[in-house]
């Protein structure tokens, strides 16, 4: 059974940091591609955040670009979302998914497993 379990989230001030973790398991970890969305209150649901297991590539929205990166453990399976500089229009809750392959900056063309985990950030 596959299982995404998010933590990591929080409230925090703008302008401050936060680590998201994505842990996984009953897949390959090595063979998906992984991802990070959010989803603001009122709002559709986002791309943030991927990465190619493949070839280790990484993309961002533009709006997180030089603010966010990604990393992955792979001998544990889970994959990091560190957060710095945020700002009080990222308050949203935040998704990690998979996807086989390559990854996509689409966010519907994931699977997503759990419910997600708040991130708060205050003005």
């Amino acid at each position: 059974e596959v299982q995404l379990v998010e933590s990591g989230g929080g409230l925090v001030q703008s302008g401050g940091s936060l680590r998201l973790s994505c842990a996984s398991s009953g897949f390959t970890f090595g063979n998906y591609a992984m991802t990070w969305v959010r989803q603001a209150p009122g709002k559709g649901r986002e791309f943030v955040a991927a990465y190619t297991s493949s070839s280790g590539s990484t993309y961002f929205r533009s709006s997180v670009r030089g603010r966010f990166t990604i990393s992955r453990d792979n001998a544990n399976n889970t994959m990091y979302l560190h957060m710095n500089s945020l700002k009080p229009e990222e308050t949203a809750i935040y998704f990690c998914g998979y996807k086989l392959g390559w990854a996509t900056m689409d966010a519907n063309r994931y699977d997503y497993w759990r419910q997600g985990i708040q991130v708060a950030v205050s003005s």
